[in-house]
């Protein structure tokens, strides 16, 4: 008996919000088979009913959807219903609910999130600027940074601006390699904007670090996974924060998403405290 699951997302959008949907309900269950089939910018009854022709030969098909059209939406859950296949939407009864707390009618537009807004043009701004200013690159711009990100080498900095650039934030990150690494306007004015420093377990450090060596077949810098010496690293590094007074965050068992969600309370709090 085949026991892995055909998981249909179906959106009439990207479909980037069933993606994360997916995600968060998959990692609630352990030792799960699937394959997914995404199916995006679907707005006709007759895709729909291609895609459910196909589901229907499958065993242990599931469906997720995000339609805002009702009528559409209607019709996804009523053949699928027809067809015994298990299906769920997942924006529906959330924006009915909102319809009625705002008491307005919903634009049921697909694709309304990327709508071309000064937030788009905003959070496109940001992603440019937070590029430019990875790894240490035009720190004398760094003032006009949201963020400031410090950390040794593997802390995660680049891929952690990156997501907060996505959520709109100009995010700069600096790679702490000695105590000459602070860029002098930092040293002056410590609190010029809102700076955070990354850390993390050395022992942790040793392994990332030796993976990284090895997919870059580099062998020669042994002093890059030296456990005394990273231990120094991090050591300097805690040192650093503690003197400017930055909060911190141990990224040693923490996701991407975790340390920017961790990241943007830190802002929040430096906003609301000037």
């Amino acid at each position: 008996m085949n026991n892995t699951y055909q998981i249909y997302l179906i959106s009439d959008s990207t479909g980037e919000t069933l993606d994360r949907i997916f995600l968060a309900i998959k990692a609630q269950f352990k030792n799960i088979d699937y394959k997914i089939h995404t199916y995006s910018f679907t707005r006709t009854e007759n895709q729909i009913l291609k895609i459910l022709f196909d589901a229907e030969k499958n065993s242990n098909s599931i469906i997720l959807y995000s339609i805002v059209d009702s009528n559409l939406a209607k019709y996804l859950a009523n053949t699928s219903d027809d067809k015994k296949i298990p299906c769920f939407g997942v924006l529906g009864d959330l924006i009915l609910s909102f319809s009625k707390l705002l008491n307005q009618k919903a634009s049921h537009q697909p694709s309304g999130q990327h709508a071309l807004n000064d937030e788009y043009y905003k959070r496109i701004e940001a992603i440019q600027f937070t590029m430019n200013h990875d790894d240490g690159n035009l720190v004398k711009e760094i003032s006009k940074s949201d963020i400031i990100l410090l950390g040794v080498s593997r802390t995660s900095k680049t891929p952690t601006s990156i997501y907060l650039a996505n959520k709109g934030f100009k995010t700069s990150n600096i790679p702490l390699i000695n105590k000459n690494s602070i860029p002098q306007i930092l040293k002056e004015n410590p609190k010029i904007t809102c700076v955070v420093g990354l850390n993390t377990e050395p022992e942790r450090l040793v392994d990332i670090r030796k993976n990284r060596m090895n997919t870059i077949k580099e062998t020669e810098n042994k002093s890059y996974t030296d456990l005394d010496k990273i231990k120094k690293e991090v050591d300097e590094a805690k040192g650093t924060f503690k003197k400017y007074k930055w909060p911190t965050i141990d990224v040693t068992r923490k996701s991407v998403e975790e340390t920017a969600a961790s990241i943007i309370k830190i802002y929040e709090i430096y906003k609301k405290n000037g």
